[in-house]
């Protein structure tokens, strides 16, 4: 395992394609359980063969900084050692250095949620470093939020409302429980209910109810194994909606029982879409959380990139 310095800003020399895979590693993912396992995860990797060039990151999105910097120095086969927001991070990066769609990615899920894996039945880090053993890649859709300040790439779900709120508790408060933190999360955020006003236009409509929470999802799985998006494919070109009408407290509770199993969406206060685009009309300036990760920004479309990028797994 080579330890590569992260090189300020010095210009990238090399431009030969590397074959070993360029792991960027969060050491504060998963309230710091990253740091404690990737060390071993990494090393186990390199006896079954594979050649690894590691680095680190040193701030929030530095993850970008230096998938998009590999990349322009000739690497195409990235490993992301953290969570969700982890890999999205080395996401936007490849999908900025405009070679996403040369690139494969794998992912050792060491963060709190660890969500998108489980659409392709890798559940722990066993599974995940055996499939990055396997070297099998399959191609997947990447979703572009364009907000007033720019674009961010993503490749699991972004929430709105309930679900933001949720997620900023998750990372003050309970990061260090893993997924379990953000059933905490939920509820207390139930006992502080409150509503959202989210107009949408999509499928050649404007949805303009109120909300108790939005979602749109790439993938099945949010918050560890909540299945909040069923019929999610990630690589069918197609964005997931999923909103919930403006449930009182007990109603919420029941529903979120159901979402482990998926059947949330039989609700008759839940409804679903599934677009390739959608727009926001006239939106505010609001929380949402993308990938496990919180920004406060104005959104205006959310489209999907198809086949954007190769997953390892």
């Amino acid at each position: 395992m080579r330890a590569k310095p992260l090189g300020g800003d010095r210009p990238a020399i090399e431009r030969t394609v590397s074959s070993a895979l360029y792991a960027i590693v969060n050491r504060a993912a998963g309230g710091g359980r990253c740091a404690k396992a990737a060390p071993g995860t990494l090393h186990a990797l390199e006896r079954h063969g594979l050649s690894l060039d590691v680095v680190f990151t040193e701030r929030p999105k530095h993850a970008t900084e230096l998938a998009r910097r590999a990349a322009g120095a000739g690497h195409r086969r990235f490993l992301s050692v953290g969570g969700d927001g982890t890999a999205a991070e080395v996401v936007n990066g490849l999908v900025t250095a405009g070679v996403a769609h040369e690139c494969a990615l794998g992912m050792l899920p060491l963060g709190t949620g660890n969500s998108f894996l489980r659409d392709f039945g890798i559940t722990d880090l066993q599974a995940a470093s055996d499939a990055i053993v396997r070297g099998k890649s399959t191609s997947i859709d990447v979703l572009r939020l364009t907000h007033e300040d720019g674009v961010i790439h993503f490749i699991n779900t972004m929430g709105t409302g309930f679900v933001a709120r949720a997620g900023e508790l998750t990372n003050d408060r309970f990061k260090f429980l893993g997924a379990a933190g953000y059933v905490a999360a939920v509820l207390i955020c139930v006992a502080k209910l409150e509503y959202e006003q989210n107009t949408l236009r999509y499928a050649g409509a404007v949805d303009d109810a109120q909300t108790v929470l939005s979602s749109f999802s790439n993938s099945q799985y949010t918050g560890g194994s909540m299945r909040m998006a069923p019929d999610a494919q990630v690589a069918d070109g197609m964005l997931d909606v999923v909103r919930a009408g403006p449930l009182r407290r007990a109603a919420l509770v029941r529903a979120f029982g159901r979402i482990y199993s998926g059947t949330h969406t039989e609700l008759e206060q839940v409804w679903t879409s599934q677009v390739a685009r959608l727009e926001f009309v006239s939106p505010s300036y609001q929380a949402v959380l993308i990938d496990g990760d919180l920004y406060h920004l104005r959104p205006l479309a959310i489209d999907v990139l198809p086949s954007a990028i190769q997953l390892i797994a």
